[in-house]
């Protein structure tokens, strides 16, 4: 024990000493940003500027607000306009001529009042491009945390208010605000249809949407499955996080591990039309350091070829006793354009370990919930750990054949190699908290292919629109298992409440080879056509793709085939969509979500039998409103996802069983009043079992799925402080149960986070200051079922961002 203290020790100063120009930076970046005064917003003189690339409307909002400025335009003459990035020392007009360079629209001042408006001659409006940010992605909505689009599967790119789903698409900027190190952060902080159980350090990332979990495999990259990294995300890969809610086995074919929840695509990070420089250092309590580098740029005549590099590395103590987490990961994205052709190759290196691993507990027969440790203490030894290295490599291309018809093609490799020692045995077995430990080492390699190839046109015929899509899809992997199951003789004995440790178990299985255990291929045809009527005010999308799966199973000793699973499935969907004005949309839909079958046990009647993929089925109905600056989503949906059982009478094997998930969820987002952004909202999901073997716990409701989740995320402009923003966060939920006849359940917790953002300069360089504490009061809460252990503790998060 006193070896693996020692070269921990040993480990963590070589960290801290190699990350101490991390902390340098924040104390020089703090003490030079708190001597540069702030300009008086009448003043005309040079000020700063800081305005992201965004829509020409939001830039107009935010300059008006950073100088003296008062705009007056209508609606149509900014719209569609995109604006570049503009940032640094400039007066007023100076920072205005810039946000209109290119576009078609002048303007006319006297004295603070400017007014706007759009050239009309037809020369003009030719010339007319989009500037800022990346010209394939949907502008930022007002506030620039969300997306006004994102794309919705083989629909391609769709603006939110015409997508007949529950969708929403998270921005890089919110991404850096909210300081997230994971993806569950991202989607779950302030949807309340999105559960995350609060635990960190685990082995992965654990959430659910709609009531039933999302696996980490799941993730989309680029539209691809199983090329992003497969337990964890680093969300500095990410330059949009888009979440579509509900199955979606037309508009993405079967994700790997069959969730159905809803679907969840990265957006990989390409180079703006503006150069970036941007180099962020971090910090998290206890003592965690990390470094984020951002750089892209475009070249060419006409800015053809662009290069975008982010390299992160974190390391540390987390805010938890005993427990170390690192970060590292390499990213290179590179594209090419011209008019009819976009070319493009992603590729990351991606390294998570955890000294530490959270674990948590379960319960013997006849004891209660105990109340919970202190949120710091650490329920496994600091000598058990997950390490998961993932790298991959994406290639896409589309022509546009004509103005209407427009090709693609993609193609992803990637290979994830996973070793983790844990705890396998977590028990507690008296009142007292006492619990029974023993330990695993489990590892894993995973190789996998995915490529897609697909086509999209619009036409007429008559009176009636079409956007008609067919695509086809492909992926592959082969699986390499090993697992060693209670690796000491006894069990050890301790409390959760002050747990103690014996000696380290040993991990030399990490260097032994590892066999091929299984495979699995799929393949996927899908076609779908978006009809429009009257004007395009009424849209019709009617789809089906046909899926196949073939499985095999591999004895690990000898290499022989053992199993074979080969089966498939069709789906159909439809979805209305009526944009009654320009603020509201009515939309519905039916659609099916796909999940591998199963293979009857050798024990049951029908032992061999192979089932097809099984079907999930949702049905939504919704509201979509879009009052400018802030937008909202009301729907109402059921999905009825089958479960297989062993018949109790009959032994026979079969998807009789039954999961039905109802429930409403209310959504918003955006700029509520000037300078004042609101994201959050509130959900009801009644999650019942319907159907179970014999009968049994019929009726009652699933494991873990708070019947009710609120959250509101909030933003404020201080406007005696140019450039200071205060920011807070609530996440409020009911009690969630934790055995399957609904006995035993834990409480539900209200937990805040509050926190600041400063926007300031040195030496012309923007500066960005942020600092959040998440759960304020250091509440204690188990996270959602004991096997997560509890949530995070009362945690301190820094970062200052330097733009050069």
């Amino acid at each position: 024990m006193s070896t693996r203290i020692s070269r921990k020790t040993t480990r963590r100063w070589a960290m801290r000493s190699a990350l101490c120009l991390n902390l340098t930076a924040l104390a020089v970046f703090t003490v030079l940003s708190a001597g540069y005064p702030v300009q008086a917003l009448a003043q005309e003189a040079a000020t700063q500027i800081n305005l992201p690339a965004q829509s020409l409307d939001d830039s107009l909002i935010q300059l008006g607000r950073q100088t003296s400025l008062q705009f007056f335009y209508t609606p149509d003459t900014v719209a569609g306009v995109q604006a570049p990035r503009v940032q640094g020392r400039m007066t007023p007009e100076e920072a205005l001529k810039r946000l209109l360079e290119g576009t078609s629209v002048e303007y006319r001042r006297e004295g603070r009042n400017v007014t706007l408006s759009r050239l009309l001659s037809t020369t003009q409006l030719g010339a007319v491009k989009v500037v800022g940010g990346r010209g394939d992605l949907p502008p930022a909505y007002a506030g620039g945390q969300v997306a006004t689009g994102g794309r919705v599967g083989l629909l391609g790119t769709k603006d939110v208010m015409e997508t007949p789903f529950n969708t929403i698409s998270y921005t890089d900027a919110f991404i850096q605000d909210i300081q997230a190190q994971d993806l569950g952060r991202v989607i779950s902080l302030t949807d309340p249809s999105v559960y995350k159980n609060g635990a960190t350090g685990m082995i992965s990332d654990n959430f659910s949407i709609r009531g039933f979990s999302i696996s980490g495999g799941d993730v989309a990259f680029g539209g691809l499955y199983g090329l992003i990294p497969y337990y964890r995300v680093t969300p500095e890969l990410a330059e949009r996080i888009e979440v579509l809610k509900g199955p979606s086995a037309l508009l993405n074919g079967m994700p790997p591990g069959g969730s159905v929840g809803g679907s969840i695509n990265i957006v990989p990070k390409h180079a703006g039309e503006e150069p970036l420089a941007r180099v962020t250092g971090t910090y998290m309590s206890d003592a965690q350091f990390g470094t984020h580098v951002d750089v892209g740029r475009r070249f060419g005549d006409d800015n053809q070829f662009g290069i975008r590099f982010n390299g992160v590395y974190r390391d540390g103590d987390s805010p938890v006793d005993n427990q170390t987490q690192s970060s590292k990961l390499a990213s290179l994205g590179l594209d090419w354009r011209s008019d009819r052709v976009r070319l493009s190759a992603d590729m990351y290196t991606n390294e998570d370990h955890v000294d530490g691993l959270n674990r948590g507990v379960s319960l013997a027969p006849g004891i209660d919930v105990p109340r919970p440790p202190d949120p710091d203490v650490l329920l496994a030894p600091d000598w058990t750990f997950s390490n998961t290295k993932d790298r991959a490599v994406i290639l896409r291309g589309e022509v546009d054949i004509t103005r209407d018809i427009t090709a693609y093609a993609a193609w992803g490799k990637s290979k994830t190699d996973f070793d983790s020692l844990a705890s396998s045995t977590y028990t507690i077995f008296n009142d007292a908290g006492d619990y029974r430990n023993n330990f695993a080492h489990q590892r894993s390699i995973f190789d996998r292919d995915s490529a897609e190839i697909g086509l999209r046109s619009r036409f007429r015929t008559g009176s009636v629109g079409h956007e008609l899509a067919v695509t086809a899809t492909y992926y592959k992997h082969t699986n390499q298992f090993g697992f060693l199951r209670n690796m000491m003789a006894e069990d050890w004995v301790t409390n959760i409440y002050d747990p103690a440790w014996g000696p380290t178990v040993g991990a030399g299985f990490s260097s032994e080879p590892l066999p091929k255990t299984g495979a699995v291929r799929s393949n996927s045809y899908g076609v779908a056509d978006t009809l429009s009527f009257a004007e395009d005010r009424v849209q019709l999308t009617l789809g089906v793709r046909r899926q196949t799966v073939v499985s095999d199973t591999f004895d690990a000793a000898s290499g022989d085939r053992t199993a074979r699973y080969d089966a498939g499935a069709t789906t159909p969907a439809v979805a209305l969509l009526v944009k009654a004005n320009d603020s509201l949309s009515i939309y519905g839909n039916y659609i099916e979500g796909l999940s591998q079958g199963a293979t009857a046990p050798a024990t049951a009647e029908n032992a061999g039998e192979v089932f097809p993929p099984y079907k999930t089925k949702q049905r939504e109905i919704g509201l979509k409103m879009d009052f400018g600056r802030f937008a909202g989503v009301l729907s109402a949906f059921q999905i009825a996802r089958p479960n297989a059982y062993t018949d109790p009478v009959s032994n026979v094997y079969s998807f009789g069983g039954e999961q039905r998930n109802r429930g409403v969820e209310l959504s918003f987002y955006g700029e509520a009043a000037k300078g004042l952004r609101l994201m959050g909202g509130i959900a009801y999901t009644q999650a019942k079992l319907t159907k179970t073997a014999g009968g049994v716990d019929q009726g009652k409701l699933a494991t873990a799925v708070p019947a009710w989740q609120a959250k509101l995320g909030a933003e404020w402009d201080v406007p005696a402080v140019q450039g200071l923003t205060l920011t807070g966060n609530m996440v409020s939920m009911s009690k969630q149960y934790i055995n399957a006849d609904n006995s035993l359940s834990v409480p539900g917790r209200t937990v805040f986070d509050l926190g600041a953002r400063y926007m300031t300069s040195i030496a012309d360089h923007p500066l960005t200051l942020r600092a959040t504490v998440q759960n304020l009061t250091n509440k204690a809460y188990w996270a959602g079922s004991l096997a997560s252990g509890t949530g995070a503790p009362r945690t301190f998060l820094l970062s200052a961002s330097l733009e050069y």
